[in-house]
């Protein structure tokens, strides 16, 4: 299963009628595009769940998101996400003061902390089919076989899903797999420590989801970024004219008619 990150609604409705069938809210990505700041556990419950409506009101797709480390309040935070429209979250065994999941210095609770954050996340599910996916970021600090070791004790607590976070070979991933017997996430990520394998390579190795959280708002970006430079230097934005969505494209998109 593809995983599409999206950053707004719009977004959402292009990676729907790409022919995606899951979508991905990401921290980085409501950090970053909706209030200008970097992922170090600065937004809110509240913040993210801003967004969260929005994508979930206009697609039918199941929307992931992304919760960090539960905001100090699991359950609380299971509850807000099913009434706002996810269909899932996931939790990370990180102290509060995050960071992204491939940069160094990264500090993690005890296992027995985040085995209660999972609990409390469970305890809040008024809906049976609403995923609680526990993220691990050991690998990079603790090694595989404490990731897997803290992993499996997630699974006991009521983890439906595991996000490996951080594993650069596939070898990792096929050892996560055989020992949990539960979904496995692969973070596919560009720019960070993981390769961009292939969904052929990574099935290969019993990774059930592959998600990309940020590649189409990275292009959006890089996009952006052209025509203002465009615009400002030359006057006019009729050399980036053919890189742009056209009124008619989104139109259609929006179902206008």
């Amino acid at each position: 299963m593809q995983v599409a990150g999206v950053i707004h609604a719009y977004a959402a409705i292009l990676a729907e009628r790409t022919g995606f069938r899951a979508l991905y809210l990401s921290g980085a990505g409501v950090a970053n595009a909706s209030y200008g700041v970097p992922d170090i556990g600065i937004t809110t419950l509240d913040d993210v769940l801003i967004d969260v409506r929005r994508i979930a009101g206009s697609t039918r797709l199941p929307l992931l998101v992304d919760a960090d480390t539960g905001w100090e309040d699991p359950k609380r935070t299971v509850r807000e996400m099913i009434k706002a429209g996810a269909a899932g979250i996931h939790l990370e065994d990180q102290v509060a003061a995050k960071r992204c999941g491939h940069l160094p210095g990264k500090k993690l609770v005890a296992a027995s902390k985040m085995v209660a954050r999972i609990k409390a996340a469970v305890a809040g599910r008024t809906d049976s089919a609403f995923v609680i996916m526990a993220r691990t970021d050991a690998a990079s600090s603790e090694g595989l076989d404490s990731a897997i070791r803290r992993a499996c004790e997630y699974r006991d607590a009521g983890a439906d899903m595991i996000f490996a976070e951080a594993l650069t070979e596939l070898k990792p991933y096929r050892k996560f797999a055989n020992a949990l017997q539960i979904p496995v996430l692969a973070n596919i990520t560009e720019f960070g420590k993981t390769p961009l394998f292939s969904v052929a390579e990574l099935a290969s190795a019993g990774v059930r989801l592959a998600l990309y959280p940020l590649s189409a708002f990275r292009a959006m970006n890089a996009a952006a970024l052209k025509a203002y430079r465009a615009i400002r230097t030359q006057g006019t934005q009729k050399s980036v004219l053919g890189e742009m969505q056209t009124r008619a494209e989104l139109y259609e998109f929006l179902n206008y008619k």
